[in-house]
């Protein structure tokens, strides 16, 4: 890692700045005898906050069990860390999506994102369900460096930024170290630090182009960020048949699990793809597309499984 061009960066115009909602929220929750209150008057100033939080909660992806529908009974459900991390999550979304990079496919940058959260949110379901929150905002952010690293230097980051497109040819972290010193998973980490997101989940960002990240909770949430952004990457182009068995059973069995499991989560990609999507106001052109390729999917992994 490259600490004085990382700090260069940091300072530079790509990166986003917190914005004073999000810094005042997070005074109040220095103060240990924060009133939740406080934090509802704070968050209350902007009515398109409050709504996309209660909407956010209210989804598929998070499962619960009641309809919340205030800000006053969402905070206690949620505790300070969840909503921290909603609340960060919808403003960087909000910034990163105004961004218009040149080199950079922004559209399919976010369609492969959404879907990547979406997996991953499912995959932790069944396999790591404590840090399920955590594994879906990260597998939304993971990727937020590669267009900060497209704006920040674009000359020497250009031929990297082309090949995340549909059909382009994979890169690694290698290839990012010899092009800017730098990989878009240390930029990610280090912007998600600087809004405060928590450690675990920045740890995990920071990993997850690693193929071999290690143990502990940041570890096991990298696994799932390497696994669903390898699902994302299929549902966001048309696949190549003859890689789908092979993809999909190592991104798997990457988290310990198996094809059984991602076939389960494949009917429902569509619509919780196009649900996230609406409630954090990215631009997706409303098709099947996904549904197409994720039946594509299951039906070659059922061939598998059934001559297995």
């Amino acid at each position: 890692m490259n600490a004085k061009l990382l700090e260069a960066i940091k300072k530079s115009a790509a990166v986003p700045s917190v914005p004073q909602v999000v810094t005042r929220f997070l005074e109040i929750m220095q103060d240990p005898g924060f009133e939740y209150d406080d934090l509802v008057k704070v968050l209350s100033a902007d009515a398109g906050t409050v709504s996309e939080i209660l909407r956010l909660v209210n989804s598929a992806l998070f499962g619960v069990r009641h309809k919340i529908v205030s800000l006053r009974q969402a905070l206690p459900l949620l505790g300070p860390m969840r909503t921290r991390s909603l609340l960060v999550g919808r403003y960087l979304v909000d910034t990163m999506s105004k961004k218009n990079v040149q080199g950079l496919d922004m559209s399919y940058f976010w369609r492969r994102s959404l879907a990547s959260s979406v997996v991953a949110s499912r995959f932790a379901e069944a396999v790591l369900p404590r840090h399920r929150d955590e594994a879906f905002i990260s597998a939304l952010l993971a990727d937020i460096g590669i267009p900060i690293l497209a704006e920040a230097m674009p000359d020497r980051y250009r031929p990297i930024a082309a090949r995340y497109a549909p059909r382009g040819v994979a890169f690694n972290a290698d290839d990012e170290m010899e092009a800017v010193e730098l990989t878009h998973a240390e930029l990610s980490a280090m912007v998600l630090t600087h809004w405060a997101l928590p450690e675990v989940v920045c740890k995990a960002v920071n990993l997850h182009q690693s193929t071999n990240p290690g143990e502990g909770d940041a570890a096991a949430i990298a696994r799932l960020l390497s696994a669903s952004d390898s699902i994302a990457r299929l549902l966001c182009e048309i696949p190549d048949t003859a890689l789908i068995t092979s993809v999909c059973t190592e991104a798997t069995a990457f988290i310990g699990g198996n094809v059984d499991l991602l076939i389960q989560i494949l009917p429902n990609i569509e619509s919780d793809v196009e649900e996230l999507a609406d409630v954090l106001r990215i631009d997706v052109i409303p098709s099947n597309v996904y549904a197409l390729i994720a039946k594509t999917i299951q039906d070659k992994l059922r061939e598998v499984s059934v001559a297995g």
